[in-house]
């Protein structure tokens, strides 16, 4: 699985669920997915600025309408994995903090990426009561095959929120998994904190510091 690819799931994905937080407690998860996807993609298709890649105006749609709807710690608890349980609370936020930018910082320009694909939604298995989902999707674009792509969302007291992306079965965020355990062997977890904070500085820079 390349980073790209996941980059451009990631993207899909925060694309799917920037839709205010009132809606997203009203509506099904597969319904939102349904309902967000044309709307959102419409208007990234039709933004010649995101097309070409302005990293400022991207960063500035990613944080306004994307953040509110995932669940960063999750994602990050999950990326750890059995060495978060070692963190302290203050390093657990830096590292939320951190592996939350790294995403955002490494994913924003995938938004560019979407122009022809068609998206086609799976039959949603789930009961009305259930607290965790996954919404199930197909990727086509021309000359390619198709890419299944699940969203694996939580019901919380803030609604529907999205706490990993299963791209052809394979999670995000256990994707950083190998590397984050190595600098964590390496250096403990705040070298593993040091090491994202780091990439972080490097992706700002090649963004022009934005």
């Amino acid at each position: 699985m390349t980073k790209k690819l996941l980059a451009c799931c990631l993207m899909l994905a925060s694309a799917l669920f920037a839709m205010p937080s009132t809606a997203a407690e009203e509506t099904a998860p597969d319904a939102l997915v349904r309902h967000v996807t044309d709307e959102v993609l419409t208007i990234v298709r039709a933004d010649k600025a995101i097309q070409s890649g302005d990293s400022r105006k991207v960063l500035a749609l990613v944080d306004e309408k994307v953040l509110p709807h995932f669940n960063f710690r999750r994602m990050t608890m999950l990326a750890v994995g059995k060495d978060w349980r070692t963190a302290t609370p203050a390093q657990q936020s830096r590292l939320t903090d951190a592996f939350r930018t790294l995403l955002v910082r490494t994913y924003s320009n995938a938004l560019t990426q979407y122009h022809e694909q068609v998206i086609s939604f799976k039959p949603l298995r789930a009961s009305p009561g259930d607290k965790q989902v996954k919404v199930k999707t197909e990727v086509s674009q021309a000359g390619a095959q198709p890419i299944g792509i699940d969203y694996s969302l939580e019901k919380t007291d803030q609604g529907w929120k999205v706490f990993d992306v299963l791209v052809a079965g394979v999670s995000l965020v256990t994707n950083y998994r190998g590397s984050f355990g190595d600098e964590i062997r390496a250096g403990g977890i705040d070298g593993l904190i040091a090491s994202i904070e780091n990439k972080n500085k490097t992706l700002e820079t090649a963004q022009g510091g934005q």
